[in-house]
């Protein structure tokens, strides 16, 4: 299971959301750059940035990102604000190592579809439920789609993966919200990357065990020192098969 360390930027500092609420950040004080160089440091083998202001709609951390992805010699998985191919094709011509979808995805599948044939592996659908709903426009608007049928819609795209964020749910319902995400995970052969489930290293090896969940992206945790990224790392590598003694 590949671990995703995880900076959700808003005006050139790291945050986090409690419920997907964008107007109550939690704003950590450590420099994104260096505790991106952090992450690849302690052996991540992939990385994952929010760009929470393009999210949104009010201005972008576009030169913060470009840094990251210049210095931190790992793959970086970017998301938010992704509404057209024009800043698809842009960031990944900049360097980045997918692209996450979400809202685009739901107004315009068929570009999605495209986008994923043109740049096959790099473009990760994002899919954000809201009291079993799904949710575009920066997690503020509820789609007409339910998840499952939405997930279906791009069955035959070549994505890199999916990540499914039950935005409602916290640390006191992590069994409601791990049900959920391993829910959808059954509905898809995409692999499923889950977000917001962790927040103890032994959530690690939870997630490890659950059907067609390829990853998981941590942030908080991360920040709040509650998982050590070199501990969760170990934990989600893939156990040693039994070999047979041959005599």
């Amino acid at each position: 299971m590949i671990i995703y360390p995880t900076l959700e930027l808003q005006n050139g500092k790291c945050v986090s959301l409690t419920r997907g609420r964008l107007e109550e950040p939690v704003v950590w004080h450590v420099d994104p750059v260096e505790t991106a160089r952090s992450f690849a440091a302690a052996g991540a083998e992939w990385m994952h940035v929010t760009d929470m202001n393009a999210l949104v709609g009010d201005g972008n951390n576009d030169t913060l990102i470009q840094e990251i992805i210049r210095v931190v010699g790992i793959p970086v998985q970017l998301g938010g604000g992704f509404r057209s191919r024009e800043r698809v094709e842009h960031w990944i011509d900049k360097g980045a190592g997918r692209i996450v979808i979400g809202t685009m995805a739901a107004h315009d599948p068929e570009l999605v579809h495209e986008l994923a044939k043109r740049f096959p592996d790099q473009i990760v659908l994002a899919v954000d439920i809201f009291n079993g709903q799904l949710m575009t426009d920066g997690w503020r608007t509820p789609s007409a789609f339910s998840p499952e049928t939405y997930i279906k819609t791009f069955d035959n795209a070549p994505l890199a993966g999916i990540i499914v964020t039950d935005i409602d749910s916290y640390i006191d319902q992590q069994d409601a919200q791990l049900s959920v995400i391993s829910g959808l995970a059954s509905e898809t052969h995409h692999p499923v990357i889950a977000r917001g489930t962790v927040h103890v290293v032994d959530d690690v090896a939870r997630l490890k065990y659950v059907y067609n969940i390829s990853g998981t992206l941590i942030g908080r945790a991360l920040l709040a020192k509650d998982v050590d990224l070199s501990e969760a790392l170990a934990v989600a590598q893939p156990e040693p098969e039994p070999t047979a003694e041959f005599l």
